[in-house]
């Protein structure tokens, strides 16, 4: 298996939606965030890319058809080179509407975190953000870099941007699939996160 589909975005701009979109339309399993966090070899095989190590992107990705979401997202210069027919997707939300979010969850459990080589620590927050996560302006500016890096980079007919509500239609388009008949998929809202990740209780109504 190679991968078939590779994404750009940070993580908040609708990537486990994302995730399960590409799951449901037959380009999974689809690389993410909660793959790593489930599966030991995952946390192993990737701390030590963010090491410095090279443990192979083909071992990185066996047996997953794409990719969206931290860690992959951070290789995307080298994953669109190594993987030269696979279609590129740039998750995106307004930057502030993106700090919003991170702020609340995935800033929350980096600053909660006791292991220096997590990927929250090692990847995200030391070489994504330069060690700081806490500056709004400073992260704003990273992940509008990132935005504008992606689209300077990629050729228009191999990417698609893919903002929050957009949905089925132009994701299906790009990818030259029929639409599904079901919904697409809305998962891990901040709400979730919070509950599922940081294990915060809900608030009560």
């Amino acid at each position: 298996m190679t991968l078939r589909v590779i994404g750009t975005g940070f993580g908040r701009t609708g990537t486990d939606s994302m995730r399960e979109a590409l799951n449901m339309l037959g380009f999974g399993p689809c690389h993410h965030m909660l793959e790593v966090n489930g599966s030991e070899e995952q946390k192993r095989l990737w701390r030590a890319l963010a090491s410095g190590e090279n443990p192979g992107w083909d071992r990185l990705f066996a047996g997953y058809g794409s990719c969206v979401d931290w860690p992959s997202a951070h290789y995307w210069r080298e994953l669109i080179q190594v993987y030269p027919e696979a279609k590129v997707l740039l998750t995106y939300r307004s930057p502030e509407s993106w700090w919003q979010s991170f702020e609340q969850t995935i800033a929350v459990g980096i600053a909660r975190s006791t292991e220096p080589e997590s990927l929250g620590i090692a990847l995200v927050r030391d070489q994504v953000f330069g060690g700081n996560i806490d500056d709004r302006a400073h992260a704003i500016s990273l992940y509008q870099a990132n935005v504008d890096a992606v689209k300077a980079t990629v050729p228009k007919e191999r990417l698609l941007v893919h903002q929050l509500g957009d949905g089925w239609e132009p994701l299906c388009k790009h990818l030259d699939v029929a639409v599904p008949a079901a919904p697409y998929p809305t998962r891990n809202a901040s709400a979730e996160f919070r509950q599922g990740i940081l294990n915060e209780p809900p608030n009560p109504q």
